[in-house]
């Protein structure tokens, strides 16, 4: 069974970003989930950070990730609970070490991951780190690599949009599966015109779709290609 490394800046990237696809293939590919940054405490001063309060949100967070994988049929995940929003304050090589050893360990196919030019930084940074830990200089390295847009984040980038070239075709089914998925962050949603909403993952997933032909579809960005995507 092939493996797919999905990373993930914060949980409830993986699901806007692929949840659908993890999904849909739940049964075709061996998937590993890793999070970078804890996703929590961007909302908390610096000298916060480590307070009651910081730590339950980060709590919440983690637990609702669990119930998220659930849903999507992943039981192999890593949380590794770096600052979030602060990414670009820990050494980049500590987060390129983190992504090399996952890489090695795991061995997959293909890794997904975040948009170059994502607004979020931490998003940004991830995808940077990947780059770097997987030039293909020994071979457990020489994965393919592929990005994924993430609603709140890609499409506000307004002068240098994400520009898929992969159409992942989806069905209702998978989409619902994916909105349940991330009503599992219930932090994190909120009604449309919010991004992180039903309407907006339908909407999405029909723009993508009618791009492409198809009734619904997640998008992607090939980055390196040198094996087969599907099994």
């Amino acid at each position: 069974m092939k493996r797919i490394l999905v990373i993930a800046a914060h949980p409830d990237d993986d699901v806007l970003g692929c949840g659908a696809f993890i999904y849909k293939h739940r049964d075709n590919f061996e998937f590993r989930i890793i999070f970078i940054g804890e996703g929590s405490t961007c909302r908390f001063d610096l000298d916060k950070i480590s307070s009651a309060e910081a730590l339950k949100q980060i709590e919440i967070r983690t637990s609702s990730a669990k119930k998220s994988l659930q849903v999507l049929g992943v039981k192999n995940y890593k949380f590794y609970d770096l600052p979030c929003g602060r990414l670009d304050q820990v050494p980049i090589i500590d987060i390129n070490k983190i992504i090399e050893n996952e890489i090695r360990i795991f061995r997959p196919e293909t890794v997904l991951t975040h948009s170059e030019t994502d607004v979020n930084n931490d998003h940004r940074i991830v995808y940077r780190s990947l780059a770097m830990a997987a030039r293909p200089v020994w071979p457990d390295c020489d994965v393919n690599i592929v990005s994924f847009e993430v609603l709140s984040t890609t499409e506000w980038n307004l002068t240098d949009p994400f520009v898929p070239n992969l159409f992942e075709e989806i069905s209702e089914e998978c989409l619902r599966k994916k909105w349940e998925a991330l009503e599992c962050y219930y932090t994190e949603i909120k009604e449309f015109p919010y991004p992180r909403s039903f309407v907006g993952l339908e909407t999405l997933a029909k723009y993508r779709g009618m791009q492409s032909g198809l009734k619904l579809a997640e998008a992607y960005r090939i980055i390196r290609w040198k094996n087969k995507f599907h099994s």
